[in-house]
């Protein structure tokens, strides 16, 4: 499998790792409406293969976005930049600049650590994330919801001090790639490794099952968890993606009255 072939593979597992329950294919071109503050299932994404003309993607997007009452927002993915520079000169501001990274699992070490998996996030180890992301109500009731449409394998790894979890993630196994998602450490516990060990985790369980990589998607000014990621073999750079979100329809309005001036 070449480069490309590889990093638009990942792009499908992630995608299917954390899912939106609802979507449209416009032309090439893949809307995601979560509801809820993230990012990446509220936006347009590119998909592998013919895809309209930059205008015309837009306009069918925007025309979407207006209707759920949400800002439009679109996905920037390396592997097919065009509708960025027309983005940028419609005014919509640049965010939120990620990396796609791919780890082999060959020379994944065994370990006695006792990090639990589960099949499905119980509601501690949902209270835990809820915590960790200070998640308002509506934010949890649509991450959720994202885990009950996965429809892959799944492990949820925690790692318990005293019967309460210190740290933990989820992993999802698509084909020969295990995504893994939702790494997070209680902050009086960071610095110990714990988020090491659960990554760990679920990188062994994805090999037992007949993975051969893994990948994640990491923010790209998150020196602490690049770090980490670095440590378990992340060291592979398939992609990078970025946000274009519209411009507020008050300063929309008020550049439009500027140069009509």
């Amino acid at each position: 499998m070449d480069e490309a072939d590889l990093a638009w593979r990942v792009e499908e597992a992630c995608r299917n790792a954390w899912p939106a329950p609802r979507e449209a294919h416009l032309e090439g071109w893949l809307l995601r409406a979560a509801g809820g503050p993230t990012r990446r299932t509220n936006a347009v994404n590119p998909l592998r293969g013919p895809r309209a003309a930059p205008a015309a993607a837009i306009a069918a997007c925007e025309a979407v976005f207006r209707g759920l009452g949400r800002p439009a927002l679109f996905r920037i993915v390396s592997l097919a930049p065009e509708l960025d520079p027309e983005l940028a000169r419609r005014g919509y501001a640049a965010e939120g600049a990620s990396l796609t990274l791919v780890a082999d699992l060959a020379g994944l070490a065994e370990s006695a650590d006792r990090v639990s998996l589960a099949e499905a996030p119980d509601a501690a180890w949902l209270a835990f994330r809820a915590a960790i992301n200070r998640s308002d109500p509506e934010a949890e009731r649509v991450y959720r919801a994202m885990h009950a449409a996965i429809l892959l394998p799944r492990a949820c790894a925690a790692l318990r001090l005293d019967g309460a979890i210190a740290a933990q993630a989820y992993g999802v196994l698509d084909g020969d790639l295990v995504v893994i998602e939702s790494v997070a450490t209680e902050e009086a516990c960071r610095g110990r490794g714990y988020g090491r060990r659960v990554v760990s985790a679920l990188m062994r369980w994805g090999r037992s099952r007949g993975a051969t990589a893994a990948c994640l998607q990491v923010v790209a000014d998150n020196p602490p968890a690049r770090a980490l990621y670095a440590g378990l073999g992340f060291d592979r750079e398939v992609s990078r993606y970025h946000y274009r979100r519209a411009p507020r329809a008050d300063a929309a309005s008020e550049a439009g009255s500027r140069r009509r001036a």
